[in-house]
């Protein structure tokens, strides 16, 4: 698989959690739960597949808007995932970077994030970035105020916005654009994740709740990838 997959960048919006756990008569945090532990395998899946970069939707600046009990157990579990799953992860030779709004996050949580950034930025094998607290119209709109002031300060001047120097402003800066992004849990829509930078990718959308998806159809999902022709508009 890997010598012939042209799949580089992979984005997941893991979504599902909470039906699955209302499926079963479990709270919504056993899905939530379920669905963190689901990570583990499918990061070793595609280091496996030959995926190079993988970016995950873990909590975005609407979820805030959620139950504050169920925000304050999901900000319990990311705590504990931070000092205990992504271990492995990082301890084979992925780098983990973080991309959302990080004052929106408690500090200690902030605090592990940027100790996790550190401690993995010399890793090559895989790059896992996980978008928490991310709105990719903020992300926009952030960018934009960027620039403004840039050309405001008479730093650039506006001939010299192109689309290279619009994407250097956005969270992403450093990561190549998704080729493919999944859904999982039937819902086809992609929630104010990756706007920008989604502009050409292929899209699948998986019935599984996140919980449930695994190795296997991931594989699947792969192969059908690389039978895709991408045409990028020009023809």
């Amino acid at each position: 698989m890997t010598d012939t997959n042209n799949l580089k960048h992979l984005a997941i919006i893991m979504d599902g959690n909470r039906r699955w756990a209302k499926a079963k008569g479990l709270p919504a945090a056993m899905g939530h739960k379920k669905g963190a532990e689901a990570v583990q395998g499918i990061v070793r899946a595609a280091a496996d597949l030959g995926i190079k970069y993988l970016t995950l939707y873990a909590f975005s600046t609407e979820n805030w808007q959620r139950d504050k009990s169920e925000v304050d157990a999901l900000m319990d579990l990311l705590r504990q995932y931070l000092k205990s799953e992504l271990k492995e992860i990082q301890e084979n030779g992925v780098r983990i970077l973080f991309i959302g709004e990080r004052a929106m996050l408690a500090p200690d949580i902030v605090e592990q994030m940027n100790k996790i950034e550190h401690d993995t930025k010399a890793n090559d094998k895989m790059t896992l970035c996980i978008a928490l607290s991310y709105g990719s119209r903020l992300e926009i709109v952030n960018a934009a105020r960027k620039i403004a002031s840039l050309a405001q300060k008479g730093d650039i001047s506006t001939a010299e916005i192109d689309e290279k120097m619009f994407s250097d402003m956005l969270y992403t800066k450093d990561i190549p654009d998704p080729d493919l992004l999944i859904r999982t849990s039937g819902e086809q829509r992609i929630s104010n994740y990756l706007l920008w930078q989604l502009a050409y990718a292929e899209l699948y959308f998986s019935p599984t709740p996140w919980p449930d998806f695994g190795k296997e159809e991931l594989t699947g999902i792969v192969a059908e990838f690389n039978r895709r022709e991408r045409r990028y508009g020009k023809n």
